[in-house]
């Protein structure tokens, strides 16, 4: 038996919508462009606030994002597709690649409430000490304190991009009050922005914010949709530890058949029949190694 795939793009939309003045609006100004900025994240407040979001799922992908933005910066070659089989694919004993770490590094700051021991775990280099120095250094309203953050750590480190962004991310998810680290600022800057400094470097960062927000709620409506579309068709699924293979999927950007909770030919089976149900995505394009998200 075939389903019909829904298409998620035409479901209802619950999730508020962006105001079209922040999305269209031409700012110059420093206070302009702070203003549509914090008019962008206030907007993704209200969102990221809402039940239906898969919180974890929105961050695990949005780390994706940053750390694909990381490794431009660095000038290697690798992109998102390269970056999942990077850490998916890993077997025992294998390192990840200097790609592969900086995803790991993106994916440990958003697993965790953020904290000196959370970002430890994520940036295992640094000193717990350096770590909360830093991110002292920001003061005042959340996307400049997240700039003076970024400037320390390139003050102090001029190279070390991955630790100065997730840290950077940390000051500003800690200044709107958020538990988790959401990342913003890395898929939005430029590689030049990160050697400008004062008001240059704050002018980029409120730049960086306003498509990212907007990618970030674009996710977030995409994944809820996705989510209750799975949580809808999970019944439906009657393989021993289904349940925590669905909980998988809704927590993971990208799962491999081997890592859920079943045996290896149930659980490529349960991968197909999620996938004939509309309700998970191949994202790997492949016939072998096949890695698959809602």
């Amino acid at each position: 038996m075939t389903f019909a795939r829904p298409d998620h793009s035409s479901d209802l939309d619950t999730l508020p919508r962006m105001p079209a003045w922040v999305t269209s609006a031409r700012a110059e100004t420093l206070e302009d462009v702070a203003f549509l900025s914090g008019a962008a994240l206030n907007h993704l407040h209200v969102v990221l606030g809402r039940a239906e979001v898969p919180q974890a799922l929105l961050r695990d992908r949005l780390a994706l994002r940053a750390a694909e933005a990381c490794v431009a910066f660095s000038g290697r070659p690798e992109r998102a597709g390269d970056l999942r089989d990077a850490v998916h694919l890993l077997r025992p004993g294998d390192l990840p690649g200097p790609g592969g770490e900086t995803y790991l590094a993106w994916r440990r700051a958003v697993e965790r409430p953020v904290s000196i021991k959370a970002l430890g775990r994520a940036l295992p280099t640094l000193e717990q000490g350096q770590i909360a120095t830093w991110l002292d250094a920001g003061q005042g309203a959340p996307v400049g304190r997240a700039a003076m953050v970024l400037e320390a750590v390139f003050r102090a480190a001029p190279r070390a991009e991955v630790a100065a962004l997730i840290l950077a991310e940390a000051a500003l998810a800690q200044a709107l009050g958020w538990d988790h680290l959401v990342p913003l600022l890395a898929p939005g800057l430029k590689r030049a922005d990160l050697r400008k400094q004062g008001d240059d470097l704050r002018l980029a960062s409120h730049r960086a914010i306003i498509p990212s927000v907007i990618e970030a709620a674009r996710h977030a409506a995409d994944l809820a949709r996705r989510a209750a579309h799975l949580k809808a068709v999970a019944p439906k699924l009657r393989a021993k530890g289904a349940g925590d293979a669905v909980e998988m999927f809704l927590t993971r950007d990208a799962v491999t058949p081997s890592a859920l909770p079943l045996p290896d030919r149930a659980a490529r089976r349960l991968c197909d029949r999620l996938v004939d149900l509309g309700a998970v995505r191949e994202l790997s394009g492949r016939d072998t190694f096949r890695l698959y998200g809602v």
